[in-house]
């Protein structure tokens, strides 16, 4: 099973979404995936990233916030993939098969429900891209810009 980190600074927005959103996409499409998500430092779950992904029929009110040597076995991962610029630069070194990708996306804190959905979209966008090239044998995505996603079947 491929192991996926998703960072960022607070774990409490961008990258618990991604979480729920790889989650999803890959139970959709069939990929064995073991996905988790931490951040620099722990804070709280925002209650508007509860909100919009309770719109997409994820569940999120029992997740936690919580840093990278919270997860069970930090150290071993396929994919570490960091959604914000302060995660990227604090992201420890992996061992040489963890492959990085850096996606970057808005922090919707402070923001109204529309703001935090287009961040949720864009997350959604970006991670089932990611999951579709590994069910198709493909290099990841690079970047968000790189990453149309191809229509699901």
């Amino acid at each position: 099973m491929t192991r996926v980190l998703i960072l960022c600074t607070h774990n409490s927005a961008r990258s618990q979404m991604a979480e729920g959103l790889t989650r999803a996409a890959a139970e959709r499409l069939g990929v064995p995936l073991d996905v988790h998500s931490a951040g620099t430092e722990a804070t709280r779950v925002k209650p508007e990233a509860i909100t919009v992904m309770a719109e997409r029929s994820i569940d999120l009110s029992r997740h936690t916030s919580k840093t990278l040597w919270d997860v069970p076995d930090a150290q071993n991962f396929e994919y570490v993939i960091t959604v914000c610029d302060s995660a990227a630069g604090a992201c420890p070194v992996y061992p040489g098969r963890t492959e990085r990708r850096h996606y970057p996306f808005m922090d919707p804190s402070g923001g109204s429900l529309d703001r935090w959905r287009a961040v949720r979209d864009q997350l959604d966008a970006q991670f089932t891209a990611f999951v579709q090239a590994l069910r198709d044998g493909r290099e990841v995505p690079p970047s968000f810009a790189d990453s149309a996603p191809v229509p699901l079947p």
